[in-house]
């Protein structure tokens, strides 16, 4: 009975297994992403995570034990090299199992193993949306006071001066008319000049 045991033998003798194990390690470090079925893709991270945690750490001693298990110069190569420097800052978690479908011929579940890192695509969302400055709609303090003040002020003379023309045109036909266009012109001029002088930039004499 194997009450509790969660290891998976993959229906393969010890040998077995352990040669498949290596092949699937050396095609996933070179290619950084294979398809596989969902068992043998499990078991593939239970076997090679610590092998990439040992990879960290660029020693003579931690090169051989790696080459113990996958047995290919080129590999060992490239994981304590491209591979190391790339997940050199995540803490675990180096592999990524993502659910395929099922296969046609005995509708065995598939999957598809890759290095999380080296997936570009979640890697550049994830960059453009967590990072860089926050998006607002205030204007900035500082340097464009200036500019935005004359800004306002022209503007504001520009409406001003559309009232006076308006109100010119429109005079003379009602009394009452004519005193309410000469208070909002009134009143116009009057903006205008707090505008000017609020938002005026100020210079400090002592400089």
């Amino acid at each position: 009975m194997r009450h509790g045991k969660k290891f998976n033998h993959l229906g393969r003798k010890k040998g077995h297994r352990k040669a498949l194990l290596k092949n699937l390690s050396n095609a996933l470090i070179e290619h950084k992403r294979i398809n596989t079925t969902l068992a043998k893709a499990k078991a593939l991270r239970l076997h090679l995570e610590p092998l990439v945690t040992k990879a960290k750490t660029n020693t003579t001693h931690s090169r051989r034990v790696v080459f113990s298990y996958l047995q290919n110069k080129e590999t060992v190569t490239e994981l304590f090299g491209n591979v190391a420097t790339t997940i050199g800052d995540r803490p675990g978690g180096y592999l990524r199992i993502i659910k395929t479908g099922f296969r046609k011929g005995d509708a065995a579940e598939m999957a598809m193993i890759e290095f999380v890192d080296f997936n570009t695509v979640y890697t550049n969302d994830k960059t453009s949306s967590g990072t860089g400055k926050k998006k607002t709609r205030r204007r900035g303090k500082g340097k464009g006071k200036v500019g935005s003040t004359a800004a306002t002020t022209a503007t504001a003379a520009v409406v001003a001066d559309e009232v006076i023309e308006n109100t010119q045109v429109a005079q003379g036909d009602d009394p009452e008319f004519d005193a309410l266009m000469n208070d909002t012109v009134e009143e116009s001029g009057r903006v205008v000049n707090e505008v000017a002088e609020n938002d005026a930039p100020t210079i400090n004499e002592e400089e």
